[in-house]
């Protein structure tokens, strides 16, 4: 049966619906066809002259020779760029705008053209979220409001080149559907992310799927298969703070990208890390990973509550069951 659940962190309304679910296997992602040859992707070793030139860099090298582990470049079609810019006072418009100024980054992951999120090791992942805590911090330095990390893996998704990369956007207000999350966080009576952590995340439950110190689960909440959130026990306001904490969300992300891929094969997905819009005691950082294995058609368009067809308890046991495999 039906059953409907509410987000605590967005206030979104979701429909668990297991009656309109086709076999889970259904969501297994086809092997993909031949890609780009390296030799002409602008994210691979030797081909650095052909992106912007880089701003930061981890490994060995000059700038724009090889030699790099991590790098990280200017977006060359920038949503925004542009050094922050005073919001002008107005009044209410109805053709309201302004000019959208800020920073867009490429972090390239690794030289490998085919080594994803869910390859890197333990140590890689920790040197590459250390570069983008430094990114962030440079932007915010920089005056920008929020610095959004995101992840679109899969043409589906919204990544455009095949080499893997993540990419950083600076903005000058912070978004609004953070500041929704840090409102609704800081009016409540305890912080949903802890309370997901102490209850969703702990080891026996139904919707955990990776434990310790950084936990990995499929909310109660998720509003699309196999949705997964992650984020240090510790509660922390900003990604760009957090210390140790960000090298073992950094590894637990790795393996649960790692479970979903075995689970489910390459399924175009997209992460974003939310983090603290302002200083704020209240806010709890953390990453949202949401797969790409459904369509929102027009019933989730007319009415903004989303439409899952796989309950996270079973989407989390599957996950699981993936690491057990051979």
């Amino acid at each position: 049966m039906s059953e409907l659940r509410r987000n605590p962190l967005s206030g979104q309304w979701v429909v668990v619906a297991p009656e309109r679910a086709a076999r889970p296997d259904d969501f297994v992602a086809a092997p993909h066809a031949g890609g780009v040859d390296p030799a002409d992707c602008p994210f691979c070793p030797g081909n650095e002259t052909m992106t912007p030139p880089e701003v930061a860099r981890t490994g060995d090298g000059e700038s724009e020779t090889p030699g790099w582990r991590v790098r990280v470049v200017p977006n060359l079609y920038p949503i925004v760029e542009g050094p922050p810019a005073p919001m002008a006072a107005r009044g209410v418009r109805f053709h309201d705008a302004t000019r959208a100024t800020g920073a867009h980054e490429v972090v390239v992951i690794s030289p490998d053209h085919d080594r994803t999120l869910a390859d890197l090791t333990g140590v890689e992942l920790e040197e590459l979220f250390g570069a983008v805590a430094a990114r962030v911090a440079h932007h915010l330095d920089a005056g920008h409001g929020y610095v959004q990390v995101l992840v679109n893996h899969g043409r589906e998704a919204g990544a455009s080149i095949e080499h893997p990369h993540l990419q950083l956007v600076a903005v000058d207000v912070p978004p609004p559907v953070v500041a929704d999350e840090a409102t609704r966080i800081a009016a409540g009576r305890e912080c949903p992310v802890c309370r997901g952590v102490q209850e969703d995340a702990d080891t026996g439950s139904p919707f955990v799927v990776t434990d310790g110190s950084a936990p990995a689960w499929c909310p109660w909440w998720s509003g699309v298969p196999f949705e997964l959130l992650l984020a240090p026990r510790r509660h922390q306001p900003r990604f760009d703070q957090a210390g140790g904490d960000l090298g073992e969300v950094a590894r637990s992300l790795g393996r649960a990208l790692g479970l979903l891929r075995h689970r489910l094969g390459d399924v175009p997905y997209n992460a974003v890390v939310h983090t603290a819009p302002t200083p704020s005691a209240h806010f709890h950082w953390h990453v949202h990973v949401w797969p790409r294995l459904s369509v929102l058609a027009g019933f989730e368009q007319g009415t903004g509550i989303l439409v899952n067809q796989v309950p996270p308890e079973q989407a989390a046991e599957g996950l699981r069951g993936a690491g057990t495999r051979s």
